[in-house]
């Protein structure tokens, strides 16, 4: 708590100045960072899977624990409720995660829609836990023709909305279906540089922020509204 000073319109023991010290917590957590991919095509030559597949393996020899969603008879969003065993599938992983990575192909100048169906399956909330804030986000796409951003653009402002901490550096591999081998892994290019790169960054941010992920992502606003509704059942009891 702290004095706002003139800020007429402050809640003064709401109004929380940031503190270093909460930001190095100790003890720090040791186990292996929990990253969980997801991929946004179901041909059966999936570049983005492959692409998913090689950023695991990265993951993998960099200490993390990957889990990859795999998104064959998940249904459209609405048409079946999120009962449904693959919506709860995709949202125990999205729980049990740190960190994650989107990879889509783009298609029409977007991510593809199997790629949305996955996020839109995500809450932004689920009774009092938020699936997806304050954890880490690489985001990727594939391409068939010359290099664009339009994938990557789009699942960043996504990762926005679901309040993740989206890292910095990002992959666009073009003319995909000429940067893998035949046994599905990624040749040797500055594109396979780069996705060693956004993993790299991923894991140090998850290491970084995994601990303080709920301080990070504290808010004023949010306090506010809490104790208004608090104190608003606690007027609804002494009527």
């Amino acid at each position: 708590m702290s004095n706002p000073g003139n800020l007429p319109n402050i809640s003064a023991e709401l109004f929380h100045l940031p503190e270093v010290d909460r930001l190095s917590p100790t003890p720090r957590a040791m186990h292996a960072p929990r990253i969980l991919l997801l991929y946004g095509s179901l041909r059966k030559t999936s570049y983005s899977k492959l692409l998913a597949l090689e950023a695991a393996r990265l993951l993998q020899a960099m200490g993390a624990e990957t889990r990859l969603f795999d998104p064959t008879g998940l249904p459209l969003p609405d048409a079946e409720p999120d009962t449904h065993p693959k919506v709860q599938e995709l949202r125990r992983l999205v729980q049990w995660s740190e960190g994650m990575v989107w990879s889509s192909p783009e298609r029409h100048g977007s991510m593809s829609g199997i790629m949305k169906a996955q996020i839109d399956w995500i809450p932004l909330s689920q009774g009092s836990v938020r699936p997806t804030q304050g954890k880490t986000l690489a985001v990727m796409q594939v391409s068939g023709g010359s290099q664009s951003f339009n994938a990557v653009n789009q699942l960043r402002v996504l990762g926005r909305w679901m309040r993740m901490i989206t890292i910095p550096n990002q992959s666009s591999v073009a003319r995909a279906f000429n940067e893998f081998d035949e046994e599905g892994r990624m040749k040797p290019s500055a594109f396979y540089d780069r996705v060693v790169d956004v993993m790299e960054e991923l894991v140090k941010f998850t290491l970084l922020t995994r601990d303080v992920s709920p301080y990070l992502v504290d808010r004023y606003s949010e306090r506010k509204e809490n104790a208004e509704e608090l104190a608003k059942r606690v007027r609804l009891r002494a009527i």
